[in-house]
């Protein structure tokens, strides 16, 4: 169990040190190229943070044969990182982080609602639900929703970025945009590595505790993989960088929604919603319910805070991602 814990924390401090680089890099990209930081943080960074979670679900359904812990450490994944968003708000005491925040995270974060709704609902048909082979009909459906997502909001970021002023001075004058995409790789490199081989220990720890393969994967395993999100949303705050650390946690949900797809082309047994716990369906109401607040949140931009660190949005967040974990844990498998 020692052994297990020190391997942990050395895997998260790699993490810590990955993700404040690809904060800053990702910030220098966004501002020499003139893309914005939401469109750095949902299609870049997001897919780097994200790929913790591909790599664990394809190896949880592929080798070790564990199909809740894939779904489990998904959907967990998006319910982390939404509460992600109160750490954000605890970080930033000057004003609600959703009144500076850029209304376009609207988007993103609308298409996660309408992902997470048809999983949650290929989940509770999935028993009565056409396959293709051994492929569940929603994985195309998935697949196509995801890349349809991606479109529209690179075409939205473009558009916005040709309307957006340049800078009168650059924050990183002193680096070039080929460092900055050479030093952005490395410290994904070291992400990704770190990120996919935490999971494993984790899952090594809540075999010695005794948990369930459903709590394990949305509460241990998730938190695990949703580590370098939050080495990057922490990283990014303190840069000044706060549209790309909530890029990166809401299209790091779209990304992880389309992982579910991939995760059911490797599992060969037959569609993978068939062979889960219908608890998993609690988990992505959980996250449809907290991104709809999110949503609320962007589009009313509080001027102020209800309590002295956070508002109501965050505290609401908390509410929902602890009483997720309470039924995960009375009822999963």
């Amino acid at each position: 169990m020692t052994t297990a814990w020190l391997q942990f924390l050395f895997c998260t401090s790699l993490i810590g040190i990955g993700g404040y680089q690809l904060s800053r890099f990702g910030d220098v990209i966004a501002e020499r190229t003139g893309l914005g930081r939401t469109l750095i943080g949902v299609l870049m960074v997001a897919t780097v943070t994200s790929l913790p979670e591909l790599m664990t679900g394809i190896s949880a359904v592929a080798i070790v044969d564990v199909p809740n812990i894939a779904v489990g450490d998904v959907l967990g994944s998006c319910i982390f990182n939404l509460l992600l968003l109160l750490l954000l708000e605890i970080g930033y005491p000057r004003a609600s982080i959703y009144t500076l925040a850029a209304q376009s995270h609207i988007l993103s974060a609308g298409f996660g609602v309408i992902l997470l709704g048809i999983i949650a609902l290929s989940i509770l048909a999935s028993d009565r639900m056409p396959a293709i082979g051994h492929v569940g009909l929603y994985t195309p459906v998935i697949l196509g929703g995801y890349l349809l997502a991606m479109w529209i909001v690179t075409q939205y970021e473009l558009q916005e970025a040709r309307l957006r002023a340049a800078p009168a001075e650059l924050r990183y004058p002193h680096i070039t945009l080929r460092r900055a995409i050479v030093s952005y790789s490395a410290a994904a490199v070291v992400v990704i590595a770190a990120g996919t081989w935490l999971p494993f220990i984790g899952t090594e720890i809540a075999r010695l505790m005794g948990w369930s393969n459903s709590f394990v994967g949305t509460l241990l395993v998730a938190f695990s993989t949703s580590l370098p999100e939050m080495a990057v949303a922490i990283s990014a705050l303190r840069i000044g960088a706060l549209d790309l650390a909530i890029g990166n946690l809401l299209g790091s949900n779209l990304f992880d929604a389309a992982i579910l797809a991939v995760d059911d082309l490797a599992y060969t047994k037959g569609p993978l919603f068939s062979a889960i716990s219908p608890a998993h369906v609690g988990t992505a109401v959980s996250a449809i319910v907290m991104t709809g607040a999110v949503i609320t949140a962007l589009f009313y931009r509080p001027a102020g805070r209800k309590f002295r660190f956070f508002g109501w949005i965050g505290l609401f967040l908390l509410i929902i991602y602890v009483a997720n974990a309470f039924i995960l844990f009375l009822f999963g498998q």
